[in-house]
């Protein structure tokens, strides 16, 4: 399946003093891109609500190369790097649409919890999400 970059432009909301993006809405794009991700293959916040199922972040990072700007578009690519029975991993990056810089890249890691706060096998209970995340890697 082709999947689509997620893009949106910056807000000044998310400038600091200096005048550029703040450190830490990049792990909020991160989110936001993965989310479009799972929405581009048929398995974004709706069935996650219709399943009653969370995701938690067990891990993030992030590593900054270059400035962004208020005002400026930026793509985050986002790629499954892992999907195992119980986590999931991506890795981000953050281009430039307009220079293609690459602003910031990542990694996160997360798992799926039922109902009652358990960890669940998407393999096992979501057989179709697993073959669709393990097609991406």
């Amino acid at each position: 399946m082709e999947l689509k970059p997620y893009t949106r432009k910056t807000f000044f909301y998310e400038t600091d003093q200096m005048g550029i993006i703040h450190h830490s809405n990049y792990i909020r794009w991160f989110e936001e891109a993965r989310f479009d991700l799972l929405e581009q293959i048929g398995y974004g916040s709706d069935f996650l609500e219709r399943e009653k199922l969370g995701s938690p972040v067990l891990n993030v990072s992030c590593q900054y190369k270059a400035m962004t700007r208020f005002n400026e578009e930026v793509a985050i690519r986002v790629v499954v790097l892992e999907c195992s029975k119980a986590k999931l991993t991506f890795s981000y990056q953050v281009v430039g649409t307009q220079d293609q810089v690459v602003r910031a890249t990542g990694e996160s890691s997360h798992c799926f919890l039922n109902e009652a706060g358990k960890i669940i096998s998407i393999q096992r209970q979501f057989p179709a999400l697993y073959q669709l995340l393990n097609e991406e890697i």
